[in-house]
């Protein structure tokens, strides 16, 4: 399982109107610890903004999502390793302009925030609720119960024991991340470490011990018009791009990081680049180490986890117990970095007045906002108890990349509209890097309305519920007497 999914204003907001955030020193019993301007530690390094994001990124779909990619392309090789390029090169026109907002206005809530003050607050409320009420909180629900089905071949369990796995994984990983988001950090940065090591092992065997011939011909074999290689790139792409999905998070919680405004850009920038090149050389290696003959025939019987066949090759008896600890560990740092940084959203929109008040308090010793984390888990924990969840977290895929878009699109303008903002990074190649993103979004959304229109359409539902709620929240706090 991969990560599903992942923005202030003008005269309505109550926060400051600077994209900047002044610094506060506070002492503590035994070293000085750098808070925000709200009260936030800013206890996330480098090295942690990397490990959000890759740890995000890199689940156990690196197994398998090879797979699909290798069917839209019609297996052919070198097309599906240009496409795991092109895949990242989007992820990256996409954080650069992520890197731009963050570093000009370095504030919980990303996404959130931007679209908030681009567009409207109701806009970025929509955003926000959306992901409260099911995107994050499917996210967290489908993570934690992939999480022991990756054991399941080794250790076969019932629905039940798996939904309670799941549930306890959630209530550990919440109380990790209550205590302090330098625990929660922490936490994923060894498992960041610990699941990519076993996947390089894999790879880096796979490269050197593989002996098997790659054609490089990116034309497929059935040598189709321009205009049908286009379109089959695109399908593969969007594939790609499930491995891919996690980019987005990192700003979410940009007040906690130390130097954001030169960190934000560059944990995107290493994140992005490095997830590209372990996604690309990994199939790389199933393709040294497999025959092409064989991988039709695993894809077209319905095993797609070309990854795990590669590792019991290279690996004999152990490859399977380092495949499922490699798949234990990315689910288990994907699901860490989704309950640390979703609930920063929910404490912005609280913050400026549109949502529970109690989301906009930090916890007064781990200045964690902790009625978020844990409203967040009961949530996750319910969602988890309830049927068809992958149809349940589908709902929300087309509105999640809806607001990517619009994400997207607040780099123009806040270019045209604040001219003046301080940019400490401004995206690379702009504006023509921005509006091929752009434009590959938008396409990505019309791909995804013409696939799955009723989906889609349904998937509007929430965010729509998440209008009527903004002025709900609106009129119902402007009736509190002033404290």
């Amino acid at each position: 399982m991969q990560s599903f999914f992942v923005a202030q204003c003008g005269g309505e907001c109550r926060r400051e109107e600077n994209g900047g955030i002044p610094l506060s020193q506070k002492k503590t019993q035994s070293h000085t610890v750098e808070e925000s301007s709200s009260g936030f530690r800013k206890e996330i390094s480098l090295f942690g903004g990397v490990s959000i994001i890759g740890g995000i990124m890199i689940g156990s779909g690196i197994f398998y999502l090879g797979s699909y990619v290798l069917q839209r392309s019609e297996m052919s090789m070198g097309l599906s390793l240009l496409v795991w390029i092109l895949g990242g090169l989007i992820s990256l026109m996409g954080g650069l302009c992520y890197a731009e907002l963050g570093a000009a206005m370095p504030k919980a809530g990303g996404s959130y925030v931007y679209l908030s003050r681009a567009y409207h607050p109701a806009v970025g409320f929509m955003s926000g609720f959306s992901s409260w009420l099911l995107g994050g909180a499917g996210s967290i629900a489908a993570i934690a119960i992939a999480f022991p089905k990756a054991f399941s071949s080794v250790i076969p369990m019932s629905d039940t024991t798996v939904k309670v796995v799941a549930v306890v994984l959630i209530l550990l990983l919440t109380a990790v991340n209550y205590v302090g988001v330098k625990s929660g950090s922490l936490v994923q940065n060894i498992f960041m470490v610990a699941k990519v090591a076993p996947i390089l092992l894999i790879l880096v065997l796979g490269l050197f011990v593989g002996r098997q011939s790659i054609d490089w011909n990116p034309i497929p074999a059935s040598n189709p018009s321009f205009g049908g290689l286009i379109g089959m790139i695109a399908f593969a792409t969007v594939a790609s791009l499930w491995a891919y999905e996690g980019w987005t998070n990192l700003n979410t919680v940009s007040e906690e990081i130390r130097n954001p405004k030169k960190n934000i850009p560059l944990a995107l920038i290493i994140a992005i680049i490095g997830c590209t090149l372990l996604f690309t050389l990994f199939n790389l290696a199933i393709y040294r180490v497999l025959p092409a003959g064989e991988i039709s025939a695993m894809i077209q019987n319905g095993d797609i986890y070309l990854g795990t066949e590669v590792a019991n090759r290279v690996l004999g008896s152990a490859g399977q117990i380092i495949v499922i600890a490699a798949m234990a560990t990315a689910i288990f740092g994907s699901l860490n970095g989704c309950i640390l940084v979703f609930p920063r959203q929910y404490y912005a929109m609280a913050k400026d007045g549109y949502f529970f008040k109690s989301f906009a308090k930090l916890h007064p010793k781990y200045k964690t906002p902790a009625t978020a984390l844990w409203v967040q888990a009961v949530i996750s924990i319910a969602l988890v108890m309830m049927r068809d969840l992958d149809q349940l977290t589908n709902l929300v895929v087309f509105s999640s990349m809806f607001f990517n878009t619009l994400t997207i699109g607040s780099v123009f303008i806040f270019r045209k509209r604040d001219p003046e903002m301080e940019r400490p990074y401004k995206a690379w190649g702009y504006p023509v890097t921005v509006v091929i993103t752009l434009l590959i979004f938008i396409g990505l959304l019309i791909n995804t309305l013409m696939e799955d229109p009723v989906t889609s359409v349904i998937g509007l539902v929430v965010p729509a519920a998440g209008f009527v709620c903004y002025h709900f929240f609106q009129w119902y706090n402007n009736r509190q007497p002033a404290k």
